[in-house]
């Protein structure tokens, strides 16, 4: 079993249920000891900012900032440098703890030799 995981969740508000299982996922792994790694790209790139997990609604889904702060206790929060810069959000924008960086980071952890990957 790997021992690191990498997920790469590039869905929002505009594809709720695949957004919330990238977040369920990433919170499930953390409580079960896994190292995760959870990248904010496309329309997920708004949970990087204060506040607006709290809008996002899935009816028999954990509440986003439930899963975000679960995932903060052991794991990291990367937003993707680009996916930032396309929508003028700045480190100093971010939530508390979470990361700005790109594909050449991504790709490191995604393919270091105990790292599984996922995208949603």
């Amino acid at each position: 079993m790997a021992k690191k995981l990498v997920i790469k969740v590039t869905a929002g508000a505009d594809s709720p249920e695949r957004c919330s299982q990238a977040f369920t996922v990433a919170a499930v792994a953390v409580a079960s000891g896994v190292e995760v790694s959870l990248w904010l790209t496309g329309e997920s790139a708004w949970f990087a900012l204060p506040g607006r997990a709290a809008g996002f609604e899935l009816p028999h889904a954990a509440p986003l900032p439930d899963l975000i702060e679960s995932i903060q206790s052991a794991g990291r929060i990367t937003l993707c440098t680009q996916c930032a810069a396309r929508r003028e959000i700045a480190e100093e924008d971010v939530l508390e703890g979470v990361r700005i960086a790109g594909a050449q980071v991504f790709v490191s952890e995604a393919m270091a030799d105990d790292a599984q990957a996922l995208v949603y």
